[in-house]
């Protein structure tokens, strides 16, 4: 999963700019709750024309409510400053949940210009409430008072955010320090902006372009149909076209028997924005990399990591080094193991080639086979898109009661998107669940949950999921692999966490927690996924309707240990380079592709593996995950743990189930994390679940 702008959509609700003139607001649809069912994005009515004049009024709007909390003659109260700040803002988190998702996931020439205009705007916005000294004062005094107050849990782990998130953005610090530090946000906005839309024009120029059908052996029949579609759409009917999008890239490795082809492919993945082009991110990391050393030397802290982790369950970047070198040990020697094996393949082969990056995804196939007599492409036919879904619903609905119902008159910004009206096992309504799962130009790879709108008190969130999973073709519908089953269930379980909240206030509801514990609700649905109960419930031939055979569930399962060396082996090293980058504390002259290349020597990374995302496209550390990588990682001992109560006693175990759902997924962040999850399992998660279900032990 990936939350890309989560954070920056719910820091924008804290912003204040100085704004003049008369703003034309009628109709604008965002300057009002939308008039809609359940007040869902009116993307019928939404204009490009509409963002910007919603963003400065809804500045407006907020420096007002600023300026009241400010200007209050009565003493600061919780409730007159901290749930009053809280609460400010409304338009400007109403325009930024469309707007941010939609720059991701349906972007245009002109939503990437806006959004470039309007990153330094709300830079300086956020920092001027960040580091008005009077609205500082007003939360602190609160503060101060904690222990008389006599406030909630919920209550008083929202004070301890709100001031604590002041004081991180500077509000303690002298007027010179807090005015680099304003210029240092406000460059990084626009440095990380630009990082991300050359990532996207790199994936989208890049076509794999295929004139001779010979070039096509040993590709199934659905890939050759969906890229003969492509190259159709792109005006050269007759060839084939593959491009660098998962749904594409992956499954062309997997099977392409062209080895000089699946090279070429390979290497344009992982040189994106690494050309000395236009589209080059080598400066710009180095140059986001230094301002966030400068930024967190400013703030008292030695690295940028400890900086980040002060917050984070993990709490220094010590003890996450520690974690991931744990790991690695176990980690790298058991992907040398599974190289040594593909190596003997290609060996029995007889062309004296030496495996190489390209290699893997083809060779691990061809040994998936002869271990496991299975072929990923025969469970495919299990798992149509459509009832994946309903698979991943089906288990929300026994674990929690909820239902999902599809319904068609709430407006959509493209035709591709679904949406389903949430209630729980009483009728209520819970929430609106948005699905966006192909991919297309205008949006970036990976997939992500966001809200459009937040939940707090009786006010019910927005939900959405989006992804690029494999599109339909021709008469064959979309058919997903099992990566793609697990990433389905993996966001569906964000979505839980996003829709199931019940808090009172917006800066504790969903998955506003620590970045290292928001990856448990999402990774232990994963778990269901592949459960023989659960795959007789959605796995069935698409076809024929014949649910998976047993023989095909015990493969599937026997094999879930299968290349667990590499894959948990590339995400580690892509975890420790960003570790590595943040954890520096001279960032002079950083060369970002020396720098990694002399990190993954320094952990003896084997070169017939590449870290999942190379510096020059590693979106995840732009975008809200930078030294948060490794939670990916963390949380998977907490989903592994937490799930083992489940096996224990039963997957569908209701008194388990109202466990998980009461302490962790109604929780959002109203409690310390490791506190919430304790409560659930009744002790801190154990490392043993997590090495024995990757195969690490």
């Amino acid at each position: 999963m990936d939350l890309k702008k989560i954070v920056f959509i719910l820091s924008i609700c804290s912003m204040t700019y100085s704004y003049a003139g008369n703003v034309k607001t009628d109709p604008n649809p965002f300057l009002s709750e939308f008039k809609t069912l359940y007040n869902a994005p009116s993307f019928d009515k939404i204009k490009i024309e509409h963002y910007e004049p919603a963003f400065l009024e809804g500045i407006r709007q907020q420096n007002a409510q600023i300026k009241a909390i400010v200007s209050n003659k009565a003493k600061p109260t919780f409730q007159n400053t901290i749930v009053a700040y809280d609460n400010s803002g409304e338009i400007l988190r109403r325009v930024g949940g469309v707007f941010f998702n939609l720059t991701e996931a349906e972007t245009n020439d002109a939503l990437t210009a806006l959004s470039i205009k309007m990153a330094p705007v709300l830079s300086e916005h956020s920092d001027n409430i960040s580091l008005n000294k009077a609205l500082f004062k007003r939360i602190k005094t609160v503060y101060s008072q904690r222990g008389s107050l006599k406030l909630t849990r919920e209550q008083e782990r929202l004070l301890e955010l709100i001031y604590k998130d002041f004081v991180r953005s500077g509000a303690a610090l002298d007027d010179k320090k807090q005015a680099r530090l304003r210029e240092i946000n406000k460059e990084l906005a626009t440095l990380e902006i630009d990082f991300s839309n050359h990532v996207l024009n790199e994936t989208n120029a890049y076509q794999l372009v295929i004139s001779d059908k010979k070039d096509l052996a040993g590709l199934p029949d659905w890939l050759v149909k969906s890229a003969a579609e492509d190259a159709k759409a792109a005006g050269k009917e007759g060839k084939w076209i593959f491009t660098l999008h998962n749904a594409s890239r992956l499954p062309f490795l997997q099977y392409a028997d062209n080895r000089a082809l699946r090279e070429q492919i390979y290497n344009a993945y992982i040189n994106r924005a690494n050309k000395g082009d236009k589209n080059d991110n080598k400066a710009i990391l180095a140059k986001v990399i230094t301002l966030r050393l400068e930024k967190a030397n400013l703030l008292g802290f030695d690295t940028y990591s400890n900086f980040v982790l002060d917050k984070n369950m993990a709490k220094n970047s010590a003890k996450v080094m520690d974690f991931l070198n744990n790991l690695w040990k176990y980690s790298n020697e058991n992907a040398r193991k599974e190289a040594a094996e593909l190596q003997k393949l290609m060996d029995k082969e007889g062309k004296g080639e030496k495996l190489a990056r390209w290699d893997w995804w083809y060779y691990s196939e061809k040994l998936r086979q002869e271990k496991y007599n299975l072929n990923e492409d025969e469970l495919k036919p299990y798992f149509k898109l459509d009832n994946v879904r309903e698979g991943a619903f089906a288990v929300a609905n026994k674990l929690y009661g909820i239902t999902l119902t599809e319904v068609k008159n709430v407006p959509v910004y493209n035709p591709d998107v679904k949406v389903f009206d949430v209630k729980d096992s009483k009728g209520k309504h819970l929430g609106l669940f948005y699905v966006d799962y192909f991919p297309r130009a205008g949006k970036r790879g990976g997939a992500w949950m966001n809200n459009y709108k937040d939940q707090h008190g009786e006010s019910r969130p927005i939900i959405c999921n989006v992804a690029s999973f494999t599109k339909p073709a021709g008469d064959v519908p979309s058919l997903l692999t099992l990566d793609e089953v697990q990433t389905l269930f993996h966001e569906f379980g964000h979505a839980l966490h996003g829709l199931l909240t019940k808090c009172n206030y917006v800066g504790v509801s969903g998955t506003n927690v620590t970045r290292d514990f928001v990856e448990l609700p999402s990774q232990i649905m994963e778990h269901w996924a592949t459960e023989p109960e659960v795959l007789k419930m959605y796995a069935k031939n698409y076809k024929t309707g014949e649910v998976m055979p047993d023989t095909l569930i015990q493969k599937l399962n026997k094999q879930m240990l299968f290349n667990q060396g590499f894959m948990t082996t590339e995400l580690l090293a892509a975890a420790i380079l960003d570790m590595e980058f943040h954890n520096l504390k001279d960032a002079k002259n950083l060369d970002v592709v020396d720098f990694e290349k002399k990190v993954m020597d320094k952990y003896g990374l084997i070169p017939e593996i590449a870290p999942r995302y190379r510096a020059t496209y590693f979106n995840h550390i732009i975008g809200g995950y930078a030294a948060g990588y490794y939670s990916y990682l963390w949380a998977n001992v907490l989903d592994s743990d937490a799930f083992e109560a489940f096996k224990e006693n039963g997957i569908f175990d209701k008194k388990t189930a109202d466990a998980f759902r009461t302490n962790v997924l109604e929780k959002g962040g109203s409690e310390d994390p490791m506190v919430l999850y304790k409560k659930f399992r009744g002790a801190e998660p154990k490392l043993e679940p997590m090495l024995k279900n990757r195969g690490l032990q």
